[in-house]
């Protein structure tokens, strides 16, 4: 159960501050972000949080993306955002699950059936409502609900088999998986794909090697349709690993360990057919536990796999998702081993071409293929975790022939051209982080603030163009354009990975489903409420194993603030010291001992403070848990079940 309030270790900031550039920059950035914030739930929705859209939806496209839009309200309420957002991504959650069911995409509160790239990125507007709790009886019973449909007991959604470890399908929701798929489902994406390679080579009339497969021509849609559900769509991919988020975010609402044990044991089956596969894990694994089943025996050639459409992007990721979820579960490090193996196994393949190190992105019926440079995000994430001397190995092995200090301001959402970073949901800037958390970017946080607020400047210039009128959006869909399902990703200016780096201490989640993994957060004691007090502003400096260094500052002259540190986003650490440091980092006294998983720091007015708080990590099971005792009730209902129908 939560700790008592009042019974946390408590300490005072007394000395005077001024505040420094990058303490008002994250004030400003604060209240643009709930001013914008307000005019794009405006700009896109009606009253009751129902968005702004068409009459219908085909396909089985598009129910992520509205939660895509709209998810970083509740984030940003998390870290210290306007109080009224709480309630605002709340309604808009409630409002577009409504509404997606009545266009018929989702069922019982849960996508019917889609992949889990999309529903990865869509199910973050859940895990960030978790975060900004209290959590409420219908958010643990809607927890467990979705758990259930991929732990095997659920009857209406059968996507897992438990004996085998496996979920059944690329394809899967609340209807159970999808082995068939059709011309209606595909839909809204075959404009879209003519721009993308080919899922197979021997598509009777189309080119692979040009790149491009014309998904609108009739007779190719077709001949695809059936060698999908011949090959592809049955049984297990790595991309379904995405599926442990949505388990993690279960046990967080009611620490039951059966959901921990889902997490590890699917994660180890994954482990089990990389080895038998020779150490590259096999991206289609059919419904008899079979390598390359329905594919002629081939490890390569599934859904969102090595061959189709993305690659290694689609493979490492989810194997990232699931390995940090497990260890946040566990704390046992060597689950991370799975990416961590993969990872060595696509750099043992690299090659020199032009002066660059380059690795093979896909493999196909030819061998390994588009060749491109290694990205350094991924190792960042376990090195972030870990803290471990082999996973800062795996960065500093990528040749550095960019500047890491160099902060991207994306345009648009997707890859920046010019270095290579994904910038999808805008978050484009992991490597300077890194460089700024192990000290070679000192003046990181004032330039990436600045950036961020150029990025919202931006956005809201692109809100408020006739592009952006959501009244003008019927015409490309009347014209058979459906891609502007993404737009209110393309015009949302809530964006605003400079504050979960600086306040939190750890990268932007994983856009493709991460869970938001970092090393501190905060409640606001006063208000009782997560995040940062209002006029407070906190930076994490450094990071080490056994500690994390931060200063708060109050830039306000008028009211005394207190905040509650939690040691790890779901305060999954416990703090084991606390000692006060002066404004060049040396000691001012000896460390104390603490215990728990919370600090509470009252700031007089005008005033800060720098910490080096020591931490055992991975001390705690991690929830949703605050720092003061929940005002509702921690159980589930128990509905009745297999009721006879028979009248009496």
């Amino acid at each position: 159960m939560s700790q008592q309030q009042s019974n946390l270790p408590r300490i005072t900031a007394e000395e005077r501050m001024a505040p420094p550039a990058w303490a008002l920059q994250e004030q400003w950035l604060f209240q643009t972000l709930n001013e914008a914030a307000k005019e794009f739930v405006a700009r896109y929705t009606e009253p009751d949080g129902t968005l702004i859209w068409q009459k219908e939806w085909p396909g089985m496209d598009g129910s992520d993306d509205p939660y895509e839009g709209f998810m970083n309200l509740a984030l940003l309420y998390v870290l210290g955002g306007s109080k009224e957002l709480h309630g605002v991504s709340r309604q808009l959650w409630e409002a577009i699950t409504w509404q997606w069911t009545e266009y018929g995409q989702v069922n019982r509160e849960f996508d019917r059936y889609y992949d889990w790239m999309h529903h990865g990125e869509g199910y973050l507007f859940l895990y960030f409502l978790g975060l900004a709790g209290p959590a409420t009886l219908k958010d643990r019973q809607r927890a467990v609900n979705f758990a259930r449909m991929y732990t095997g007991d659920d009857p209406a959604a059968p996507n897992y088999d438990k004996e085998l470890k496996l979920i059944r399908s690329p394809l899967t929701g609340s209807d159970g998986p999808r082995f068939v798929v059709t011309a209606e489902d595909w839909s809204t994406h075959r404009a879209i794909l003519d721009h993308y390679p080919a899922p197979y080579e021997d598509i009777p009339g189309v080119d692979y090697e040009s790149r491009k497969c014309p998904w609108s021509n009739d007779e190719v849609y077709g001949q695809i349709l059936n060698m999908m559900n011949e090959r592809m769509n049955r049984g297990d991919v790595p991309l379904n690993l995405n599926a442990s988020g949505l388990i993690a975010h279960a046990y967080m609402h009611t620490g039951d360990p059966a959901l921990r044990d889902w997490v590890t044991q699917y994660l180890a089956a994954w482990e089990e057919r990389t080895r038998n596969n020779g150490g590259i894990i096999p991206d289609n694994v059919g419904l008899s536990g079979q390598i390359g089943e329905y594919n002629d025996g081939k490890w390569w050639g599934g859904y969102y796999g090595w061959r189709w459409p993305h690659g290694f992007m689609t493979i490492i990721e989810p194997l990232t998702n699931a390995c940090m979820n497990a260890v946040l579960l566990t704390g046992d490090m060597s689950k991370l081993a799975l990416a961590r193996n993969q990872l060595d196994a696509n750099w043992a393949l690299r090659k020199e071409e032009n002066g660059l190190t380059l690795v093979p992105n896909k493999h196909g019926d030819h061998g390994w293929h588009d060749w491109r440079k290694a990205l350094p995000k991924y190792p960042v994430y376990l090195w972030t975790m870990s803290m471990a001397d082999e996973d800062l190995e795996r960065i500093d092995r990528i040749p550095k022939d960019l500047d890491w200090n160099e902060i991207t301001v994306p345009v648009v959402s997707g890859r920046d051209s010019r270095t290579g970073r994904e910038t999808k949901h805008y978050i484009g800037n992991t490597e300077p982080w890194f460089q700024y958390i192990r000290g070679l970017n000192p003046d990181y946080p004032s330039r990436i603030l600045s950036a961020n607020m150029e990025l919202i400047g931006r956005q809201l210039e692109r809100m408020r163009s006739e592009k952006g009128d959501p009244y003008q959006w019927s015409i490309g869909y009347a014209d058979g354009n459906y891609s502007s399902i993404h737009i209110w990703q393309e015009m949302c200016p809530v964006y605003f990975e400079s504050l979960v780096q600086l306040t939190l201490g750890g990268p932007m989640h994983i856009s493709h489903g991460g869970l938001q993994h970092a090393r501190v957060r905060y409640f606001d004691a006063q208000e009782r409420r997560p995040g940062l007090p209002q006029g407070v502003s906190a930076l994490v400096e450094a990071l080490t194993a056994d500690s994390v260094t931060l200063q708060l500052c109050n830039t306000s002259l008028f009211d005394e603030r207190e905040v509650v540190i939690q040691a790890g986003t779901f305060g999954e650490h416990a703090f084991t010291s606390v000692q006060r440091l002066d404004r060049e980092g040396e000691p001012l006294s000896d460390a104390e001992t603490i215990a728990g998983k919370w600090l509470a720091v009252h700031l007089l007015r005008g005033t800060g403070i720098r910490l080096k708080l020591g931490m055992k990590r991975y001390a705690n099971a991690p929830s949703y848990d605050m720092p003061w005792p929940s005002p509702y009730r921690d159980s589930v209902l128990a509905g009745r079940k297999d009721v006879d129908a028979t009248c009496m």
